[in-house]
């Protein structure tokens, strides 16, 4: 552990004190020396990316948040360092009120998750009702949330998971058949699933499974990713292709709160440490199969 001085809010920021930061693969990218603007990043680096708090300050431009607002954010590569701390201070617009459904534990988990979660189901693929979506990686801290909000969509969603125990939580979320995506068959589950072609998928994960779905997309179909799944699928054609960035604004804020709401979003958490813990978190997350969200709890 480190201390180091509480950060000061600019007049457009908010200060957090931090109940829960969101922990994911990125963090472990950024420790290992990925960073997504190219720029060497300045000692000590504080990790994490999103999380909740109360709001502890406001700066003088300030209106939406008032001191003791609970709040959660998304606050990338944030130059006053990151959630995993007690503090946090990042602009207004990176943070949102929680939604009614959730407590703070829950919201902390989900910042980046679901925000990249529905953008793919919305922006990248435009799902429509009745359409047949894929989702590889289907059990993991991004993929649970997409299952919902597909659902959501009135799309039929067939999961590809980690494990048979990925499998059952990806049908306890919503989805209309799943598989265990290790030791099925993956090509024949969704021959199954959609004679004609699937309609999109959404790839959380890479490699070999993921080129096994490909195979069973419809000509014109769609194939959506997040930046930084490897290895990065390559182009075919007469499928669309759209790797894409969870962004965060107010805008996003508040679709994101009215589909929480809409879909009683559960918030399935794998893993909880304390601060201190940091570093088993990762060590964790190097561990794989995890089913849901690793999460650091930084206030009771």
């Amino acid at each position: 552990m480190h201390t180091l001085p509480v950060p000061v809010p600019g007049a457009s920021e908010v200060l957090i004190a931090v109940h829960t930061a969101e922990v994911g693969e990125w963090d472990a990218d950024m420790r290992g020396g990925w960073s997504l603007s190219g720029k060497k990043p300045r000692f000590p680096l504080v990790l994490g990316g999103g999380g909740s708090g109360t709001v502890a300050a406001v700066g003088s431009r300030v209106r939406r948040f008032k001191i003791g607002d609970l709040v959660y954010s998304y606050a990338w590569d944030n130059p006053k360092g990151g959630f995993y701390a007690e503090y946090v201070a990042s602009l207004a617009e990176t943070a949102a009120p929680v939604p009614a459904p959730l407590d703070l534990a829950q919201a902390g988990a989900i910042p980046i998750a679901a925000l990249t979660a529905i953008q793919g189901i919305d922006d990248a693929l435009h799902l429509k009702k009745g359409e047949r979506l894929v989702i590889l990686g289907a059990s993991g801290g991004l993929g649970v949330f997409a299952i919902q909000f597909a659902k959501l969509r009135g799309a039929r969603v067939l999961a590809i998971a980690s494990g048979a125990d990925g499998a059952a939580l990806a049908r306890k979320l919503g989805a209309d058949a799943a598989i265990d995506g290790r030791a099925g068959d993956i090509a024949g589950a969704a021959r199954a699933f959609a004679p004609h072609g699937v309609d999109a998928i959404l790839a959380l994960t890479g490699g070999k499974a993921l080129t096994k779905c490909l195979d069973t997309l419809r000509r014109g179909g769609r194939l959506a990713y997040p930046n930084g799944i490897e290895p990065v699928p390559k182009k075919r054609r007469g499928i669309r292709t759209k790797p894409y960035d969870g962004i965060v604004g107010r805008a996003q804020w508040e679709r994101l709160a009215r589909e929480i709401t809409a879909a009683r979003l559960q918030v399935p958490i794998a893993a909880e440490f304390a601060l201190a813990e940091a570093a088993r978190a990762h060590e964790r997350l190097a561990q794989g199969h995890i089913l849901g969200k690793v999460v650091l709890r930084i206030s009771q």
